[in-house]
């Protein structure tokens, strides 16, 4: 495993990072085995991974709790995020802040988080959606100066709407934000054009998320592919979003290297890219781990292979599906 700096806070973070919301709205996953794939990430060098209050309720951050504490001889870095008050994912621009993120709920769920995690200082506390135009405000910026200072959080973030990489310049701006996770993979290389650079001239940790644009950057899924009424890909591979994505799936396979899969090419595009510190894939089986894991070992992809998936970014903006 190979390992990025984490901006300012100076962490060193395994660049293949462990993505925990498999553990809720995803139809497949055993605790079990979840257990046991988190524990061998943590052999293979694994050290930075990424929960949220809304995954089940807490349920995941208290399962990476439960790690830190097998684990309580490493420095595993957990990062996770505070729920909208309105439960409402992705948050819109008409939302207000006082109704979506208030200072004495930024508290308490900082402190519900804490416990669940079983941790006196949470490394990462996220903003689970955020607006920019709440940038302006003083009253959320107060409270988590508070909250560092108290010893409380190590570090802050924002974890930014789908397809809305522009949506939180001017917070980073601030000067409070030290992390910013945003969805990065080769149809969505937009982060590239605005958010990066500033990342980069502010020093900020860049968190790539669905690496695997929800599942359709494993080649796997066909026209024809459904999912349980309870698992939310079924609202979000409407049709529309299906037949697209199996498209521009399709025309990327020639592109695969032999000997190398979809997915590890998905990874190792991301890791191309210096400006992200961390990738983090969902891994809910042993297997998946290992293959994961393995894309950090130094390996570039060849420059004119990068330069050809550069021509497959694929530009959408926010839909009613989108979620």
């Amino acid at each position: 495993m190979n390992y990025r700096t984490f901006g300012r806070t100076g962490w060193q973070v395994s660049e293949i990072g462990y993505g925990m919301w498999g553990l809720a709205g995803w139809t497949g996953s055993d605790k079990a085995e979840v257990l046991r794939a988190l524990q061998r990430s943590v052999e293979l060098g694994c050290n930075f991974f990424d929960t949220a209050w809304g995954y089940a309720e807490g349920v995941s951050e208290q399962i990476l709790g439960q790690l830190l504490k097998d684990n309580a001889d490493k420095k595993l870095y957990a990062a996770t995020k505070i729920p909208p008050k309105n439960r409402v994912w992705p948050s819109r621009a008409d939302f207000s802040i006082d109704d979506v993120f208030p200072p004495d709920y930024i508290v308490e769920y900082t402190e519900r988080s804490m416990k669940n995690l079983g941790v006196e200082q949470i490394d990462l506390m996220q903003f689970h959606v955020w607006e920019d135009a709440w940038a302006e405000r003083d009253e959320w910026k107060e409270v988590i100066e508070q909250l560092t200072k108290a010893g409380k959080v190590a570090a802050w973030g924002v974890s930014v709407n789908r397809w809305e990489p522009d949506n939180c310049l001017n917070t980073l701006r601030t000067g409070l934000i030290d992390g910013v996770q945003v969805i990065y993979n080769i149809f969505d290389q937009n982060p590239e054009d605005n958010l990066f650079p500033l990342c980069r001239e502010l020093n900020i940790g860049v968190i790539a998320r669905v690496p695997f644009d929800e599942g359709t950057l494993t080649g796997t899924f066909t026209k024809e592919t459904t999912f349980p009424a309870d698992d939310w890909r079924s609202t979000y591979f409407v049709p529309e979003n299906l037949n697209s994505s199996v498209d521009h799936a399709d025309a990327l396979k020639p592109l695969v290297p032999q000997g190398m899969t979809m997915p590890e090419l998905a990874l190792r595009f991301i890791l191309a890219n210096s400006d992200v510190a961390t990738t983090i894939p969902g891994m809910r089986q042993i297997r998946n781990v290992e293959a994961n894991c393995a894309a950090s070992d130094g390996n570039a992809l060849p420059a004119s292979l990068l330069e050809e998936l550069k021509g497959h970014r694929w530009d959408r903006t926010p839909t009613e599906w989108s979620q």
